[in-house]
């Protein structure tokens, strides 16, 4: 069989399986098979198409997969990782002041510090808004 319809094939294969993934990482590689593909129809040398599907497949993949994620996201509003618990309400689990405290947010202890230093949330129970999030600790705001 034809290396470049072994690499078209990969590419498709991979292409296909983003549909399972969505994180655009085999929709890169898959686009890097297809670079190697149109090298191996141009030169039968399988280095030159190995290479080609390398040099491609790092650059989208460090290129091109960064701003469709962020054109994704931003178009969806979804957001990730820590800015997903901002606006979150938590409840008070060990008092809370502008040091030190303790807040459940969603299932989960996480270390807390008051958002103002006037607040003192001693109260177990007493819900709170999560403001931000500064390494592993929430920093917290009485609920309104």
């Amino acid at each position: 069989m034809a290396a470049w319809l072994l690499w078209l094939i990969a590419g498709l294969i991979l292409i296909s399986a983003e549909v399972l993934s969505g994180d655009l990482w085999l929709l890169m590689i898959g686009l890097g098979a297809f670079g190697g593909a149109a090298a191996a129809g141009v030169t039968d040398d399988l280095v030159v198409s190995t290479i080609v599907f390398a040099v491609a497949s790092i650059a989208l993949v460090g290129g091109l997969r960064p701003l469709l994620k962020r054109r994704l996201l931003a178009t969806t509003g979804h957001k990730t990782n820590t800015q997903a618990l901002i606006g979150a309400k938590a409840t008070v689990v060990a008092p809370v002041d502008e040091h030190q405290g303790r807040v459940k947010i969603g299932g989960e202890i996480w270390s807390a510090r008051a958002h103002s230093p006037d607040d003192r949330l001693a109260e177990t129970g007493t819900p709170v808004i999560v403001m931000e999030i500064s390494g592993a600790t929430a920093i917290v705001a009485p609920e309104p």
